[in-house]
């Protein structure tokens, strides 16, 4: 009798998304680079390239973390529909346990390296505020639990109404109507970001489809002329302003990573290499930064002739070395069998990644 058993076709995973993560990983460690470290060096040049590097990335912010979100988003639609025990395994208690392990990794190091600008808690009451309600610079970690918990309980509720909710929260967030402690601003901001690529699947994945130059000349010119009229009105705190300019952000991100992961190039590959990377980038970054941070600044700031010079590429070379490094260390803690730092809830068979 003849074996009528289907063949299931895989589709292949697209590449922009991956591409997207990727330039959103160096975005932020480049944030943190320049503000943690790059802007408190004394530097020994009257150009003002400090100013410079940190009105780039100012410019960036609209972008940075809301692409990012939206990536995560599109990423969820699978998980979202998993009954309650796979779901609080996979997504929700594993970002829960990584955001609580690594916080306490983070002030560990923090605690020895106390120059860095950066918050950490100095003492239990503020580590227990630290891990339940006022999130760290690890609160994307902290975002992704809270946001798949949400999308869940919220399977039922209209598109529409649902995205509309989210965007009336992220307007008053960035009007900074609602009490803002550490960084829980930001996780009220990007959650209309989440469940945009969430629930809009289908329709950016169809955008993405039909992207081309046209479209991404259109989508930098409307970016770049938002950035423009909220800075000139100073608008940035404006009511639904922020998480506009964020949408246009979002879109123009879109359509660049898609023409990108079009283009079979070096940087192509590097970037979407490192977009399925970002986890071990994230929570390594920050701490291994504070040391760099220390090592640094004393020395940066009696460097002459060449003062200038260093000035102008440091944020670049130094966010290159702490991507590097970071990955380094990663796949040495891998082999060392601390693998449960990046995925608390994996089986004990091998895994192949």
């Amino acid at each position: 009798m003849q074996d009528n058993r289907a063949l299931t076709a895989v589709r292949p995973r697209e590449i922009w998304p991956d591409v997207a993560k990727g330039v959103c990983i160096i975005l932020v460690v480049l944030w943190h680079v320049i503000t943690k470290h790059y802007q408190r060096v004394d530097w020994d040049t009257s150009l003002p390239f400090s100013a410079g590097w940190g009105a780039v990335d100012e410019q960036l912010l609209p972008l940075r973390m809301p692409l990012f979100f939206t990536i995560s988003g599109l990423f969820a639609v699978s998980a979202i529909g998993r009954p309650w025990s796979t779901l609080v395994r996979t997504r929700i208690g594993k970002f829960a346990c990584l955001y609580a392990v690594w916080v306490l990794i983070h002030t560990a190091v923090m605690w020895f390296t106390p120059h860095v600008n950066t918050a950490h808690a100095r003492g239990p009451v503020q580590l227990i505020e630290e891990l339940t309600i006022t999130p760290t610079n690890l609160w994307y970690l902290y975002a992704l639990a809270v946001y798949f918990l949400i999308a869940r309980l919220a399977s039922r509720v209209p598109t529409g109404w649902l995205l509309s909710a989210a965007f009336l929260l992220s307007a008053v967030a960035a009007a900074h109507l609602l009490p803002e402690p550490g960084n829980r601003g930001q996780v009220y901001q990007n959650l209309f970001f989440f469940l945009a690529g969430l629930r809009l699947r289908p329709t950016i994945e169809a955008y993405a489809a039909s992207a081309n130059r046209r479209r991404l000349l259109a989508a930098a010119i409307t970016y770049v002329t938002a950035l423009a009229v909220m800075a000139l009105l100073d608008a940035q705190r404006w009511f639904g302003v922020w998480p506009t300019v964020s949408i246009l952000a979002t879109w123009f991100g879109v359509t660049a990573a898609v023409l990108l992961g079009r283009n079979p190039a070096p940087v192509t590959r590097m970037l979407s290499g490192l977009g399925v990377r970002t986890l071990p980038i994230y929570v390594i970054h920050l701490p291994l930064l504070a040391v760099i941070d220390g090592l640094l600044r004393g020395p940066l700031t009696v460097l002459e002739p060449h003062a200038a010079v260093l000035a102008a590429v440091e944020p670049a070379l130094l966010t290159v070395l702490v991507i590097t490094a970071c990955l380094i260390l990663h796949r040495l803690l891998m082999r060392c069998g601390l693998g449960r730092l990046f995925e608390p809830f994996r089986p004990r068979r091998r895994a192949f990644v």
